[in-house]
């Protein structure tokens, strides 16, 4: 019999530029290797729960493989992962990432869909569901997915910033847009980028 131990899910999330790209760490022991989170702000959520060693190990090699690019290896890890391991949120955000990655829209939906049903307020996953319904022109979805991450998560860069642009470009909501942007500064008062926006927004509106 496999010796279970106790560890703590981190849900990382890596905030880039315009568009927001993520590289995205999920991870169920806090020492395990991966990018690190180079933006301040980015959400962690932890649950402690008891997790057989093995499936910890093979998580482990999921994510090296995830960050690798190695897609599908990182698919059937999860997948065998999940088999064993079904309370945790973790392994389907990140086989969401993996398929989003690959191109596979309906399967990445799928499984982000599944890690909120285990986590409502999951920002990882709630985040990555708004990029995808974006990205598919599901805008009220997104901004759904988007309020959900922020309902539990308020100081959470990556929706914050993407809930902007979404409200901005494609759903033309100009208090909202105002209100995410302006929030976005008071975390990082230095991002050049987004208080550009900001000014460009209140011109655009006559403010």
């Amino acid at each position: 019999m496999n010796m279970q131990r106790n560890f703590t899910l981190i849900a990382r999330l890596a905030l880039a530029a315009l568009g927001c790209l993520q590289v995205a760490m999920l991870v169920l022991l806090s020492g395990c290797g991966g990018q690190p989170v180079n933006q301040p702000g980015a959400a962690e959520a932890t649950a402690t729960v008891q997790v057989d060693s093995a499936i910890q190990q093979k998580f482990d090699k999921a994510l090296l493989a995830l960050n690798a690019g190695e897609y599908d290896t990182a698919i059937s890890m999860l997948q065998e992962v999940i088999v064993s391991e079904q309370r945790l949120a973790a392994p389907y955000v990140n086989l969401g990432m993996a398929y989003q990655r690959k191109g596979d829209n309906r399967n990445a939906e799928e499984y982000l869909r599944k890690a909120v049903a285990i986590d409502l307020g999951n920002p990882v996953a709630n985040n990555e569901l708004g990029m995808l319904y974006r990205k598919l022109g599901r805008f009220d979805d997104a901004r759904h997915a988007y309020s959900n991450a922020l309902a539990q998560h308020p100081d959470y860069l990556p929706a914050i910033k993407n809930l902007g642009i979404l409200c901005d470009i494609y759903l033309q909501d100009v208090d909202c847009a105002l209100k995410q942007y302006e929030r976005f500064l008071e975390y990082v008062p230095d991002d050049k980028t987004v208080a550009i926006w900001v000014v460009d927004i209140k011109r655009r509106a006559g403010r």
